[in-house]
């Protein structure tokens, strides 16, 4: 008797858009973030705000690094991709624990968690490129096979060699990842627009809704009237950079990387994929312990880290949307006009938070927040005409 021909939903997958088990996946990227910048919520220090950056950095690396490689792999089946994806969900699920004292006593879980997360990101690239010939063999064990042994030979290093080791082998990926850019796309063939910035987007909404998580926490353990009020700013702030990701950013990632594609531009790719986006959800990470502290003690103003966080986070959301829409060949003349008012009113908005009560400092951001908005709907609407 002939068997059964196995269903192609079995073996087929929608490489154009994010499967069911990669937002399984996120989840726990979700409590990751959350984990790394508790800190930022509870008067933290510019001490803090670095070691936050720098950790986030490494996440964000992992991250962005799973994606591609999940982007590029041809013809694997939907239970291939979960199992991989469950395996990175326990590597991230490690780094997460390891996170709020990643720098102490957890550092070696937080260095074990990233040295899984590169082992398993190996078995995709093996799979991928190890039949390409010896070229490619030795770019992947390179990438994440030495990486992975570094990460894993940092747990029995004393702090604060272990941080160095970090950097190192972070340093080699993307050194690797710059210098063999120019041909990557000879090397795998293509991109998958549609599937990075729907990645992409997926990861700006985690940023975005730990923030409104945050604020409805803190709200929550005080729903007086002037928390209230500012957490009703800070909504307000939160919900702006959301209409302007999506109703403008995504897409004009998508037509940018089209763009880049057509003109065999892997190195651009790289920079707006991989580096430059980086800047934007840091960005709106620091603007949520703002916003947050800002609705605990509104009267007060901002601690200084605080308050720097504040202008500098959405300083760092616009100042990157222009970064990547002049890289995709947006000319200067289109974004000046936005991009200039999006950077300056930002930044004094976090220099007179300095100084003024935390609910103003939040509400003069929400007002420059719509203002920024308002515009951009208004030039969109004269090139409609």
């Amino acid at each position: 008797m002939p068997s059964r021909p196995v269903p192609l939903r079995l073996l087929d997958r929608d490489a154009s858009r994010a499967d069911w088990m990669e937002l399984f996946f996120d989840l726990v990227f979700v409590a990751l973030i959350g984990q790394l910048s508790a800190g930022l919520r509870t008067h933290p220090t510019f001490v803090e705000l670095g070691v936050f950056l720098a950790l986030f950095a490494s996440v964000w690396w992992s991250w962005v690094n799973l994606t591609f490689t999940i982007s590029i792999q041809v013809g694997m089946s939907r239970r291939t991709l979960a199992g991989f994806m469950l395996a990175a969900m326990a590597a991230v699920g490690v780094i997460a624990v390891a996170a709020p004292d990643a720098v102490g006593d957890r550092a070696w879980l937080f260095a074990v968690g990233n040295a899984a997360i590169r082992v398993i990101m190996l078995g995709l690239w093996v799979r991928r490129s190890w039949g390409s010939g010896t070229g490619s063999r030795i770019r992947v064990l390179m990438y994440n096979g030495v990486t992975a042994m570094i990460w894993l030979l940092s747990v029995f290093v004393p702090s604060p060699g272990r941080f160095v080791l970090w950097a190192l082998a972070i340093a080699i990926e993307m050194s690797l990842l710059i210098v063999s850019s120019p041909g990557l796309l000879r090397r795998i063939g293509s991109i998958n627009v549609e599937y990075l910035a729907d990645r992409f987007g997926t990861l700006v909404i985690i940023a975005l809704g730990e923030s409104v998580l945050a604020i409805v926490v803190v709200v929550s353990e005080d729903p007086s009237g002037m928390a209230a009020l500012v957490a009703v700013l800070a909504f307000v702030v939160t919900a702006g950079l959301a209409w302007g990701m999506f109703l403008f950013g995504i897409d004009a990632m998508r037509e940018g990387l089209e763009k880049l594609l057509a003109q065999d531009d892997s190195r651009g790719i790289v920079e707006t994929v991989a580096f430059l986006p980086f800047l934007l959800v840091a960005g709106v990470m620091m603007l949520a312990g703002s916003v947050s502290l800002a609705i605990t003690s509104p009267s007060t103003p901002l601690p200084p880290a605080a308050a720097v966080s504040l202008g500098l986070g959405v300083m760092l959301f616009y100042a990157t949307n222009a970064a990547i829409s002049l890289r995709y060949g947006t000319p200067w003349r289109r974004v000046l006009p936005w991009a200039v008012p999006a950077i300056v009113a930002p930044a004094c908005v976090g220099a007179a938070a300095l100084v003024l009560p935390a609910a103003w400092s939040v509400a003069a951001m929400a007002v420059v927040i719509v203002g920024i908005v308002l515009l951009s709907e208004r030039r969109t609407l004269r090139r409609v005409a």
